[in-house]
């Protein structure tokens, strides 16, 4: 990077082409997540969505650490914030044809203190998150850890 001019023509660019995409799912890349298959989650939703034909409307995002490792998998969708907790590859299947292509988010998946009645607090909103300020860690969970575009 020369210029402050070029980071910010960088920024722009990558915002462009991340507006294309009605939908961002992330699913936790840190250690606790993988170590319960949330690579191989994200692979079947990849595959899941490119199936339904979906590829190009929503973006697979893995992230690093949610920090609330004990309910990994963690998947959360946006814009809404909808968060899904402890899951499986089997549930994918459901996620997708309900909740992205169907526009009604799976209850029984959602972590529980996320879910009033029928409506859904955003993620951001739990006890664990709603708290926290987070500074040098501040993008943890909500951007791919290798990708500088999502960096800048």
């Amino acid at each position: 990077m020369s210029t402050i001019e070029k980071l910010q023509q960088i920024s722009a660019q990558y915002k462009s082409d991340d507006e294309k995409y009605k939908m961002h799912i992330l699913i936790c890349g840190g250690t606790g997540c993988t170590s319960s298959n949330s690579m191989k989650i994200a692979d079947t939703l990849e595959k899941e969505l490119k199936d339904n034909k979906l590829d190009k409307e929503v973006k697979v995002v893995r992230t690093g650490c949610f920090g609330l490792c004990a309910l990994g998998p963690i998947m959360i969708v946006n814009p809404e914030g909808i968060f899904y907790s402890m899951v499986r590859e089997e549930d994918i299947a459901k996620i997708v044809s309900e909740h992205i292509v169907g526009g009604n988010p799976v209850k029984e998946l959602i972590y529980a203190e996320t879910v009033e009645e029928d409506k859904y607090k955003h993620f951001h909103e739990t006890n664990f998150y709603k708290s926290q300020h987070r500074v040098a860690l501040r993008n943890c969970g909500e951007i791919g850890p290798e990708n500088i575009e999502e960096y800048i």
